[in-house]
């Protein structure tokens, strides 16, 4: 990026006090601007591809197209935007599956604070990666024992771990595919494989696996 230059920042997340913070926290850095901002993901997809940012501000707990799944798909629209996942979760199988499957820049706990976020853009607009102090031993010592695989514990696809929590949470296939923007007989075949791979025979043991992996809290 061009030094010379304010660094575009864009932002993508359902709750409008988190974006009115970021906005402010924005305005009072030098060298910083808000290029644009989006409530939901396939909103903030579009808006990314038009406008081009330096980097997009993704929160990875959205309802709908979830974060994890949006980074994915922002890397593949607008490839030279790095995303940075702004969390409130320090699970390893998030930080792992942000990082080394939906290819992230960077990885900031909610928590953080401020001053933290602002040294996360201004480090992954420079193209470095940044990981949030508080993640960093537990991602690094999963790197090292997958061998950089960035493996997950439930042994389910991104797409799969994203519909089976969409189907726990009680939607329809229809609803699913409108959310995922894939048909309804791609979500059908993925329930069935996930039927015969998790031997889940009820939409009941499909919740009940869930909520053991922890898959209904990117709500």
């Amino acid at each position: 990026m061009n030094s010379g230059r304010s660094i575009r920042v864009m932002v993508i997340d359902d709750h409008r006090m988190m974006r009115d913070a970021l906005r402010i926290l924005l305005e009072k850095e030098g060298g910083m601007e808000l290029a644009g901002e989006a409530d939901e993901a396939l909103h903030g997809i579009e808006l990314a591809a038009r406008i081009r940012p330096d980097v997009i501000v993704l929160d990875i707990g959205m309802p709908g197209l979830g974060g994890i799944d949006a980074a994915y798909r922002l890397r593949k629209e607008v490839p030279a935007s790095k995303v940075l996942i702004l969390s409130q979760y320090d699970d390893e199988e998030y930080v792992l599956d942000a990082l080394s499957e939906a290819r992230a820049a960077g990885y900031v706990i909610k928590s953080e604070g401020g001053s933290e976020l602002v040294g996360a853009i201004r480090a992954v607009a420079a193209g470095k990666r940044y990981i949030s102090p508080a993640v960093a031993p537990i991602v690094l010592e999963k790197l090292r024992r997958s061998g950089r695989r960035g493996g997950n514990s439930t042994g389910l696809t991104r797409r799969e771990r994203e519909i089976l929590r969409l189907i726990a949470q009680g939607n329809p296939i229809k609803v699913i595919a409108g959310k995922l923007g894939i048909s309804p007989k791609t979500v059908q075949v993925h329930r069935t494989n996930l039927a015969s791979k998790l031997r889940l025979p009820s939409t009941a043991a499909i919740v009940r696996y869930a909520i053991k992996h922890k898959l209904m809290k990117l709500d």
